[in-house]
């Protein structure tokens, strides 16, 4: 793709919470025609996320928390989501091991990674990493919850794979890196 895009310029739009850029750029069409394009990119960086199983009792771990922009775009209630988070400075596995210790209370010596994807690349740089593990109950370690003076707020759901998989289907869970978790590990068994 390099020979299809020049010429880029970025310019810092915000620079709180993430990285909000308006990016100029040239771009080659398919018929060899360039023109000029103007796109926003939203920078957060990357992260990871988790949904762990356990196949003696067919249940999974899952969060509850609230979620602004959710909330203002017209869903009141709390997001039931797989556990995930930012990278910061670590690999995915590391940052994995560490988001589902945190916010599940659990402790995982072994993670497995799914696949890499990009949720948004419209106008979202952020890449995730998805990862499943086997979790017992001689895996926890804490309640879990998240920091709190990082303002989170988070309930540890255990509910069967199948009770998951209808909440889905109930539109009770709508977050799409949660759906895809538990559609892989329900084709996966």
């Amino acid at each position: 793709m390099s020979d299809q895009v020049r010429n880029l310029a970025f310019h810092t739009l915000s620079d709180e919470w993430a990285t909000l850029k308006r990016v100029t750029f040239d771009y080659r069409r398919r018929d060899g025609t360039w023109e000029q394009q103007v796109r926003q990119t939203y920078d957060r960086g990357d992260g990871a996320v988790i949904l762990p199983y356990d196949p003696a009792r067919g249940t999974v771990l899952l969060t509850r928390q609230f979620r602004i922009p959710a909330y203002v775009c017209g869903h009141p209630e709390p997001l039931i989501e797989a556990a995930a988070g930012l990278l910061d400075a670590d690999d995915p596995e590391t940052a994995i091991k560490r988001e589902a210790e945190e916010e599940l209370g659990y402790r995982f010596a072994e993670v497995t990674l799914v696949f890499k994807v990009f949720m948004s690349p419209g106008s979202v740089t952020e890449q995730l990493s998805f990862f499943t593990a086997r979790y017992s109950a001689a895996d926890k370690v804490s309640a879990g919850g998240g920091h709190a003076d990082e303002g989170e707020d988070i309930e540890v759901l255990e509910v069967t794979l199948d009770e998951a998989l209808q909440m889905v289907r109930d539109g009770i869970i709508v977050d799409a890196k949660t759906i895809m978790l538990i559609q892989h590990l329900k084709l996966a068994l």
